[in-house]
C-alpha cells in the first residue's frame, strides 16, 4: 500500500500561482504513475493530470492544459502540481493518487489516494 500526503493548498487570488506537493511512501516511487484529481463543492471528483512512472509521459484535463504542470522528483519521492493563472473554477479539494505502472485518467485506475488539500481561488 502506498501512503500519500498532499501539501501546498491554500487561498490564492485569481491569476496567481500555487504549487501542490505529494509525498509518497510504502512502494518504490519509480514504479508509480502519479496523478492529481480534484473535487469541487457539489461536483464529482475529476481528473486533472498524470505523470507516467517513467516520467516521459504526461496528460492533462482540457480545463487546465497550458496552465498546470505536473512533475516528479524521484529522489524525493514527490510529485508536484504547478498551478498558474488560477481561476475561481479551480477551487476544489485536490487529491494525489498513485497506481503501479500503467497510465490512466479514471479514478478506478488508481489504487492509492491521499487525504486531499484545499485550494480556494478568490479575490
Amino acid at each position: 500500500q502506498v501512503q500519500l500526503v498532499e501539501s501546498g493548498g491554500g487561498l490564492v487570488q485569481p491569476g496567481a500561482s500555487l504549487r501542490l506537493s505529494c509525498a509518497a511512501s510504502g512502494r518504490p516511487f519509480g514504479s508509480l504513475t502519479m496523478a492529481w484529481f480534484r473535487q469541487a463543492p457539489g461536483k464529482e471528483r475529476e481528473f486533472v493530470a498524470f505523470i507516467k512512472w517513467s516520467g516521459d509521459s504526461t496528460d492533462y484535463a482540457d480545463s487546465v492544459k497550458g496552465r498546470f504542470t505536473i512533475s516528479r522528483d524521484n529522489a524525493k519521492n514527490t510529485v508536484y502540481l504547478q498551478m498558474s493563472s488560477v481561476k475561481p473554477e479551480d477551487t476544489a479539494v485536490y487529491y494525489c493518487a498513485a497506481r503501479n505502472l500503467g497510465i490512466g485518467t479514471a479514478e478506478y485506475q488508481y489504487s492509492s489516494w491521499g487525504q486531499g488539500t484545499q485550494v480556494t481561488v478568490s479575490s
